[in-house]
């Protein structure tokens, strides 16, 4: 049987909304220039907190899709540190 969709929500919590806005504005780039075929992706930031919402046609394209997006705020969240 075969899943019609996977569907995933990621919340990330930052110790400030300045904070969660550079993130957010560091990795809205990528979110817009880069096309996903296999997922639909909402990238939303609410006070101090970054919201993932993730709709992909299979297990392995919400993998890709997750993977993306936390390498992407993994290094912003770098570069503030430097």
């Amino acid at each position: 049987m075969k899943a019609k969709g996977v569907k995933g929500r990621i919340v990330i919590e930052f110790p400030s909304e300045d904070i969660a806005r550079i993130i957010h504005e560091a990795v809205f780039y990528e979110h817009v220039s880069v096309p996903y075929r296999r997922s639909r992706i909402s990238f939303e930031r609410d006070k101090n907190k970054i919201i993932l919402e993730i709709i992909a046609t299979d297990s392995s394209a919400m993998r890709g899709t997750v993977n993306s997006y936390l390498r992407w705020i993994k290094v912003a969240m770098d570069a503030i540190d430097i």
